[in-house]
């Protein structure tokens, strides 16, 4: 069980997660799987039947003391085809549930463990405005100069920070192993992080 600091309106709390221990090839795993995901796959060349060329034999077989050519299209002409080249493609594949879910709660793990979580119970932003966040930021220890993933549901928050240059934003819902990780420091809503700790601690069992 890890105790995790809750920042709150009425002076905050301590919630304990079963957090796993972190396993880099897991998350390794994850990462790859969603990056590859996000992967466009239009990479695309012509084959010697697509190429413009004439299809007729270069010259005579024989008598002209050349190699044996036939039409210019072949890979070995340069505006010829190209043999076994890249096609449009998806790098998409399945990786089981229980992974994904783990990864993700052992991504929170190794921000709690370096100290790098923060989670919140209520940003206390009246309205959407950048100076706003910011001054919520440097009561907590935000300054700029870390690089911060915020994940919340609170829509004044995430209007708030949307414009600092050194805050990612997301919704609860869109929260994943290579955000997280890419980032210096983890802000996230204490709900949303029970809840993902619960469905990592289910597939646990």
């Amino acid at each position: 069980m890890a105790q995790i600091n809750v920042i709150g309106q009425n002076g905050g709390r301590t919630i304990e997660l079963p957090l796993p221990e972190v396993n880099s090839g897991v998350l390794h795993e994850v990462v790859t799987w969603q990056l590859a995901s996000r992967r466009r796959g239009t990479a695309s060349t012509k084959t010697r039947a697509q190429v413009g060329k004439t299809g007729k034999k270069m010259y005579s077989q024989k008598g002209t003391g050349n190699a044996r050519h036939g039409d210019r299209s072949v890979p070995t002409f340069v505006g010829g085809g190209v043999a076994f080249g890249p096609k449009p493609r998806s790098y998409d594949y399945t990786l089981p549930r229980q992974v994904r879910q783990l990864g993700l709660a052992m991504a929170i793990a190794s921000r709690q463990e370096a100290g790098k979580l923060v989670a919140v119970d209520g940003f206390e932003i009246a309205d959407a405005k950048t100076k706003n966040f910011v001054s919520w930021a440097k009561q907590n220890g935000l300054d700029g100069s870390e690089k911060v993933l915020l994940v919340t549901d609170d829509e004044n928050a995430r209007r708030a920070a949307r414009n600092v240059s050194w805050v990612s934003v997301l919704p609860v819902a869109g929260v994943n192993v290579y955000d997280i990780l890419r980032h210096d420091r983890l802000v996230i809503d204490a709900a949303a992080l029970e809840i993902v700790e619960e469905d990592a601690g289910e597939e646990q069992q």
